[in-house]
């Protein structure tokens, strides 16, 4: 007959409520990232806008891949901030050739910072059409049926949240930041599914100029250097429906960071932009996050204080990994992240670490803002 200490009892009913929690999550948020609404067969004029900052080197590898896109009536707003690396000459010499490629020029101001806010603000309002799709000059698209996948959700006045893998190496590094993208993507999409929407990824994004212009464009964050994407869709999301595509034709891809360093600072920008997320969006993701830890903090602790009944936090532990594996497992290789599906456990434990290293590091963090 098993003996449970009234020590082991409390840990074990802690753990358990733990795994209740993070079963709601998978069950009832995360199952919903690929549930995606209605498509229409329109194709509205479309203005594509990248904002560019000494970025000579990836427009010359990835702007052709925007402007060869298979689809009747767009433009391509590059928004040349204040750049000088040749990206001023590159794009002259390119628009004489391209007919889609519309310039906007920001000159350097020593006076003023003004950043990408500034930027793609000009870059939207020299756009020819309502609606307008958002990437980065260092993303690539999976194919030429970038912007006819998108628009399958451009239904009116409506927000759209695509989808942006990072590539990495197959290292330590890359299999964090492999967990860690297709994790942030299944909550974004979860919960947006859910008319919950709090984040999008600039780097694939779409909305139109109205919902821009009724929401005052980044005026309510325009002190924060970063949140022209998760900020802007938690404010515009109150008041307009938010579509996702998930079909991998609509994939825009980007290099993820190539070391720690260049990773962790990353990383404490998009937390420092997280402190000033809506209260209740702040809870929830904390909630879960706090969760997952302490799931295996507790699991630890009741192997250490009873290892004889190591099967019982091993059974608490396979439960929750083969939910996991349900949900997620399938949502992994739908959005090309088919290691992941494949090793579940291994990156659920990095990710634990994942948190508990940033979840200490943004105690001590705030959104860096223009002096």
């Amino acid at each position: 007959m098993i003996q449970l200490s009234f020590t082991s009892i409390i840990l074990l009913a802690i753990a358990f409520t733990f795994l209740i929690i993070l079963s709601l999550y998978y069950l009832f948020i995360f199952s919903q990232a690929l549930k995606v609404d209605s498509k229409t067969s329109d194709q509205p004029p479309v203005s594509v806008i990248i904002a560019a900052r000494n970025e000579f080197k990836n427009l010359q590898n990835n702007l052709a891949s925007i402007l060869g896109q298979n689809y009747p009536n767009y433009e391509v707003v590059v928004i040349n901030d204040c750049s000088f690396d040749g990206t001023k000459d590159y794009l002259d010499d390119l628009a004489k050739s391209e007919p889609k490629l519309k310039i906007v020029t920001l000159a350097i101001d020593e006076r003023f910072q003004k950043g990408k806010k500034f930027a793609l603000t000009m870059g939207i309002k020299a756009a020819t059409h309502e609606r307008l799709l958002f990437t980065d000059a260092d993303c690539r698209p999976a194919g030429d049926e970038w912007i006819a996948t998108m628009a399958k959700s451009f239904v009116d006045n409506t927000i759209t949240l695509g989808i942006a893998p990072l590539k990495t190496k197959k290292n330590l590094l890359g299999s964090i930041i492999n967990y860690e993208t297709l994790h942030t993507a299944i909550q974004y999409l979860g919960y947006a599914r859910r008319n919950e929407a709090y984040m999008g990824v600039g780097r694939n994004l779409s909305y139109t100029k109205t919902i821009f212009f009724e929401n005052k464009g980044f005026a309510r964050h325009q002190h924060i250097m970063s949140g022209d994407d998760d900020l802007f869709v938690q404010q515009a999301a109150k008041s307009v429906k938010v579509n996702s595509v998930v079909s991998s034709n609509s994939f825009m891809y980007s290099n993820g960071p190539s070391d720690f360093g260049e990773f962790f600072k990353q990383k404490i920008r998009h937390l420092s932009t997280g402190k000033e997320y809506l209260p209740k969006y702040k809870m929830r993701l904390g909630i879960y996050s706090i969760s997952q830890i302490m799931l295996y903090f507790t699991l630890i602790s009741f192997l250490i204080y009873s290892s004889e009944l190591w099967y019982l936090g091993v059974a608490i532990l396979l439960t929750k990994w083969l939910i996991q594996w349900i949900v997620i497992g399938k949502i992994a290789i739908h959005l090309d992240a088919k290691k992941v599906a494949y090793a579940l456990p291994y990156y659920d434990i990095l990710y634990t670490f994942f948190l508990l290293t940033f979840g200490v590091a943004q105690v001590f963090i705030k959104p860096k803002t223009w002096n």
